[in-house]
């Protein structure tokens, strides 16, 4: 393979990143935008009377976020196909974790379909009396925050490795791949604090502000302006 085939191979993959970085985002956005909708905190039973009174709603919610997990098996393919001539190493590292993120979310996808499973079915609703079923239906609430906030601390690792990476080069922009990588660091600090100290997750949810901001602009910079492979800093590791 030449090294035109390369560049032209490079750039195919960023500008892949660069629309995944935007629909999974919209994905996860409009999935969240949705579910939250129903839920009502501390009420199990107006959470559950609002699911079924419009499951069809609800389960395009759970949908939309198992798509944004699933895309994000082809945004890390993207983002390591155009990042690996600066470091293989790392570029692999970055994407393992990502995947491992993909996986844990699909997890959490599958209890999210098995808690409406028990909200809904008419044979659960006869075996477990409102009591129990409220402390089923929280316990799931419980695994899933949890379990986003570890899955979250993969997708940080990752992405401050493909931003770095970013930065280490001159694909795009200082500016762009610097806020990639100073959001990306906030995420895993975040994440830690919403486990050590749930009580301030909500306050802490503002530490995502930078690193969304950084995957729609640099995710629009690919998409639209590619990478600029002619330079690389650093030097690379194949």
């Amino acid at each position: 393979m030449t090294s035109s085939d390369i560049d032209k191979s490079q750039i195919r993959y960023a500008r892949l990143a660069g629309f995944m970085y935007l629909f999974v985002d919209v994905a996860y956005g409009l999935g969240l935008f949705i579910t939250s909708r129903f839920q009502v905190p501390g009420n199990f039973a107006e959470t559950a009377n609002r699911i079924m009174g419009s499951e069809l709603l609800y389960r395009i919610g759970l949908s939309s976020l198992l798509i944004g997990g699933l895309c994000t098996v082809f945004l890390a393919m993207g983002l390591y196909g155009a990042v690996k001539p600066i470091d293989n190493n790392l570029a692999l590292l970055a994407l393992i974790f990502r995947l491992v993120e993909a996986t844990l979310f699909g997890v959490l996808s599958l209890l999210s379909f098995t808690a409406l499973k028990l909200l809904v079915d008419a044979d659960y609703m006869h075996a477990f009396d409102a009591n129990q079923l409220s402390v089923l239906v929280n316990l799931r609430s419980v695994a899933t925050s949890a379990g986003f906030n570890i899955a979250a601390i993969f997708f940080g690792i990752g992405s401050i490795l493909f931003f770095y990476l970013f930065f280490k080069s001159t694909y795009i922009p200082k500016l762009l791949s610097g806020l990639g990588l100073f959001g990306s660091v906030l995420v895993p600090i975040v994440c830690f604090g919403s486990l050590v100290s749930p009580q301030h997750a909500k306050m802490l949810v503002l530490g995502w502000i930078p690193v969304g901001l950084a995957e729609i602009l640099v995710g629009l910079w690919l998409l639209i302006k590619g990478i600029n492979v002619g330079h690389i800093s650093g030097g690379s590791n194949k």
